[in-house]
């Protein structure tokens, strides 16, 4: 367990250094003929649950606060060796233990779950290798590039500095000026901007990864994972009422699906390309997707989740998934958000948990973790390696290393990494030409699903107060077409 108690003896109830009290709820004063007192500083267990209350919040995370999260496993279902060598997805019928935590992006942790956002898609694989995270979102394509605008975009979508408010004017203040979100934005104000439950939505890893063998073969690979409920929706009056009554719809939705045995499942499936292929599009520009037609699907295995948490706080608000875990066999690509995201997503866990925030049992590897040039700081509650050497080039100690892979080579060159890092920003014809086909080639196929988007984007636009900025966002009169939502066909590439 735990608490350390073990399961067939009974809990005594103690101090928090375990000495045994013979109730919970006494302090120790001096008496009053009134009936009063005055508490004293001997009273060690008032003092303790006084301390500890003021004490039991830890920083919410900056984004992707409020979730929906579940215990489960992952099986092998078809071979991909050909592809990768990591062990967790080899052997048809290896089943691995993993950790989903499903959450809005943009709100506070105690928000509504049915507001219209991308939804994160987090899985801590624990494997016997040690752990492999997937840092995933709902929707195929993001907002941004270039990491350099991550921060902003977030901030766009937060509360205004001084009237703590969501502000429409900061959200299309940044996203006129960063024309290459219309993809993800079209994503946002669609169907699938707000979904149903946290079983009905998918996950993609946007990112480009690489699939590695210990030969030095590699293909590149986006990682798609799609609900086996299938992808559903509600509308905006049915999102608006449940958010006034049942703020935690999504949150209970999974929690009594799995109590009821009704376990969600996803399908995985890889999406790869051979690095002897040069592609007329770029490779690791997150606000694309690759064509299925030419790059189909390719099946892997089966997510289900069947285990509700015991204890919110110990398995799934000091949970920590970061794109940087990545066990042999996957690798990262020269995807600049990915690089950047295996910077921040360690680093934000380091601040809100402490620097060994790997030793929580949400967060331990099943597999042996042996790093003894990682040791003491805060909250170190393990042997701390005893009296190894904590530096590297040590002939004092008798830990072995894993045998070297091939060194993998980045052969596929990406338009999106020519020339200088400004190119990553810069917007020309091709952002709006997969943007287009989304709302002529999907969207007209299914009923009603441009005119709700035109209406949830314009409700949205409607909180503009800026008259200039209205003027950008439709498109008049320094570019028509750039925004003017009701015909996408239109384009100017100079603003």
């Amino acid at each position: 367990m735990l608490d350390g108690t073990p399961r067939n003896q009974p809990s005594l109830w103690t101090l928090a250094e375990g000495i045994p009290v013979a109730r919970n709820d006494t302090i120790n004063q001096i008496s009053t003929a009134s009936g009063g007192g005055h508490v004293l500083f001997t009273s060690t267990q008032l003092i303790e649950q006084l301390a500890h209350f003021s004490r039991e919040r830890i920083p919410e995370r900056v984004v992707h606060a409020k979730a929906s999260a579940a215990w489960g496993q992952f099986e092998v279902t078809d071979d991909v060796s050909d592809l990768t060598d990591a062990a967790f997805l080899n052997g048809i019928g290896k089943k691995t233990e993993i950790l989903a935590r499903i959450s809005t992006v943009g709100p506070e942790r105690g928000s509504a779950d049915t507001v219209r956002d991308f939804r994160g898609f987090a899985i801590k694989f624990k494997t016997e290798e040690g752990n492999n995270d997937w840092v995933f979102n709902n929707q195929p394509v993001f907002f941004v590039r270039n990491p350099a605008k991550f921060p902003s975009l977030n901030r766009s979508h937060k509360r205004h500095p001084t009237t703590n408010a969501t502000d429409a004017d900061m959200f299309w203040d940044f996203h006129v000026n960063s024309p290459e979100s219309i993809h993800a934005l079209m994503f946002l104000f669609g169907d699938r901007g707000l979904p149903k439950s946290v079983r009905h939505v998918n996950a993609y890893s946007g990112n480009t990864y690489k699939l590695t063998k210990a030969d030095g073969s590699y293909h590149y690979a986006r990682i798609h994972i799609l609900s086996d409920q299938t992808v559903a929706r509600l509308d905006n009056d049915e999102a608006a009422q449940l958010a006034g009554i049942d703020p935690d719809n999504h949150v209970l939705d999974l929690q009594h699906a799995i109590s009821t045995g009704n376990y969600p499942t996803w399908t995985v499936y890889f999406q790869t390309i051979d690095p002897s292929e040069s592609p007329e599009f770029p490779v690791f520009d997150m606000t694309k997707v690759w064509p299925h037609k030419r790059y189909p699907l390719r099946r892997v295995g089966r997510m289900t989740l069947n285990r509700n948490p015991a204890n919110w706080f110990a398995e799934v608000e000091q949970a920590a998934f970061t794109p940087s875990n990545m066990v042999r066999g996957i690798e990262p690509s020269p995807d600049a958000m990915l690089q950047a995201r295996m910077f921040a997503y360690p680093d934000a866990a380091r601040y809100r948990l402490g620097v060994n925030y790997q030793f929580l049992p949400a967060n331990a590897a099943k597999s042996q973790v042996h790093v003894p040039t990682e040791r003491d700081g805060a909250m170190n509650f393990k042997g701390n390696y005893g009296g190894q050497p904590n530096y590297v080039g040590s002939g004092l100690t008798s830990v072995r290393f894993a045998s070297e892979r091939t060194e993998t080579k980045v052969e596929v060159v990406d338009r999106v990494l020519e020339g200088p890092v400004s190119i990553s920003t810069q917007v020309t014809e091709q952002d709006f030409v997969q943007p287009r086909a989304l709302r002529r080639d999907v969207m007209s196929k299914q009923d009603g699903a441009q005119e709700r988007f035109i209406e949830n984007a314009t409700g949205n636009i409607a909180d503009v107060k800026s008259l200039r900025l209205r003027c950008e966002i439709y498109g008049k009169p320094a570019c028509p077409g750039l925004w003017d939502w009701t015909n996408m066909s239109q384009h100017c590439s100079e603003r």
